[in-house]
């Protein structure tokens, strides 16, 4: 099973009379659509995330009741968009976008078959490690969504203050954990993840007012930031390193991505200081759990697009 993180715009149509509906959904696992008549689901189709299968469309056929074949074509349309062509025994009976037929896009297609055969990459393609995805990184990237959680829970049960110091004993739990067991629970930014931890929950203690404690994320941002940017310079031996473990690609330049990073942070700390001064605790919580990580996660795309620049245009440039 696998979660499902957003839903498309139904498409929906008529044939004789007869209404028809495309659902689709993005789920943790690859995208899934349905296909619908007169509200009762007729035929479904899932591709995976990524492999030699994710790039191809859906084909969703119906049986009419007088005997007539209605096959479905559903795919994508743009980036963030899907779409439908309709064909009634091969004649197109309804079309989402005219003249326009369902294509997975076309920069994304490379990456997305060739990470099927996750390595080094292939002839002529993107070079591709596992990401997120990879086997061992699914633990830490659990336990990273997972503390987040719990910080977001306790805070609303409790304060603000109470939240950091249990995030701090859940971090030197897992990392003693870790050293006990040998299991990977941290990911690559262990030692990294603990000096935050330990700057965050003495800011919540030293800034024992609500309202500072709110700007917390703004101080912590820029102190972040300020690690990922000196790493970067010196080309990205830990923090851009172990960052770039979590990426789908292996031709990462460290040093580019930690100096992206650095920069995102810096902005993230920005949005963070608005946000505190401009909405309730409550709301703030809120943007900060849920909210800034699609901000962030859409920015991530355009580092690593800079990141992923060949390493003869590294960042000479950028670094003293």
């Amino acid at each position: 099973m696998s979660f499902t993180w957003w839903r498309y715009p139904t498409r929906r149509f008529s044939v004789d009379g007869l209404s028809f509906a495309v659902s689709s959904r993005a789920r943790g696992d690859g995208l899934c659509s349905s296909l619908t008549m007169l509200g009762v689901e007729q035929a479904s189709d899932h591709t995976p995330m990524f492999g030699p299968e994710s790039a191809r469309n859906h084909v969703l056929q119906a049986i009419l009741p007088d005997g007539r074949m209605l096959e479905v074509d559903f795919g994508y349309m743009g980036t963030w968009t899907t779409g439908i062509v309709a064909r009634l025994d091969s004649v197109v009976v309804h079309e989402s976008h005219k003249g326009r037929v369902p294509c997975y896009p076309e920069q994304y297609r490379s990456a997305a078959v060739q990470h099927g055969n996750i390595s080094s990459g292939s002839a002529g393609g993107p070079a591709l490690s596992g990401g997120i995805f990879a086997k061992e990184n699914r633990i830490p990237f659990a336990v990273d969504v997972l503390t987040g959680l719990l910080f977001f829970a306790v805070a609303k049960l409790s304060d603000l203050q109470t939240a950091a110091a249990v995030g701090v004993v859940v971090g030197f739990g897992l990392i003693a954990f870790q050293k006990i067991t040998k299991i990977d629970v941290t990911g690559g930014l262990a030692l990294f993840g603990i000096v935050m931890l330990c700057i965050s929950a003495g800011l919540a203690y030293w800034l024992a007012d609500e309202e500072w404690i709110k700007l917390r994320g703004t101080i912590t941002g820029i102190i972040a930031a300020s690690f990922f940017l000196f790493d970067g310079v010196r080309s990205g031996p830990y923090i851009g390193k172990g960052l770039a473990r979590y990426m789908p690609y292996s031709d990462i330049d460290p040093g580019r991505f930690a100096i992206g990073m650095g920069c995102v942070g810096l902005l993230m700390a920005g949005l963070n200081y608005a946000a505190a001064k401009l909405l309730s605790t409550d709301s703030w919580l809120f943007y900060t759990t849920f909210i800034d990580i699609f901000i962030v996660g859409s920015l991530v795309f355009v580092v690593l697009r800079y990141a992923r620049q060949t390493k003869a245009n590294a960042v000479a440039d950028l670094r003293p």
